[in-house]
């Protein structure tokens, strides 16, 4: 086992999926950071049971319909993001309960927190979507903010491209 090996070993990088584009982002960006740092990566995907009171309570799913949804919407991101030949390990998990929370939960003794600058909902002109917010505010780690199409910088500029996170 090499010396980068061995400060790996025990290292670990976890990013906050919603199946959005900037959780894609987001997942592209720690797995670069994970083979850089020889660290696992933790792809979390939260779920929360809808609260619908009164006459609409009928519409929603059965919980396990919407865990298990929420489940192959993380496998889907996966396939479409993880390369299968590549180095880094990446453990999938779902978890119920409020997003931003069940990251904070996760991020307890990791490397990084990474999340994409937005999410499936909330307004398009905001600078930052409220789990992003949430995390800049109670992160236990440090935090990346994945913005837009990291990948799109330009292919030569390593710098470039591995800093189109903020870091705090």
């Amino acid at each position: 086992m090499t010396a980068t090996e061995q400060v790996g070993a025990d290292l670990r990088i976890v990013v906050g999926v919603d199946g959005s584009e900037h959780s894609k982002e987001a997942m592209r960006w720690a797995l670069r950071q994970a083979a850089l740092i020889g660290s696992s990566v933790d792809a979390i995907m939260a779920w929360q049971y809808p609260a619908a009171p009164g006459k609409y309570a009928w519409a929603i799913p059965p919980m396990a319909e919407i865990e298990e949804s929420a489940g192959k919407q993380l496998d889907d991101l996966l396939a479409a993001v993880v390369d299968p030949a590549g180095t880094v390990r990446v453990t999938p998990r779902v978890e119920e309960g409020n997003a931003a929370q069940v990251l904070l939960d996760a991020a307890a003794g990791a490397e990084l927190l990474v999340v994409g600058s937005h999410g499936h909902g909330g307004f398009a002109g905001a600078a930052l979507g409220s789990v992003s917010l949430h995390c800049s505010h109670h992160s236990p780690c440090p935090l990346v903010i994945v913005r837009g199409q990291w990948a799109a910088a330009s292919e030569g500029d390593e710098t470039a491209r591995n800093m189109q996170g903020a870091v705090r």
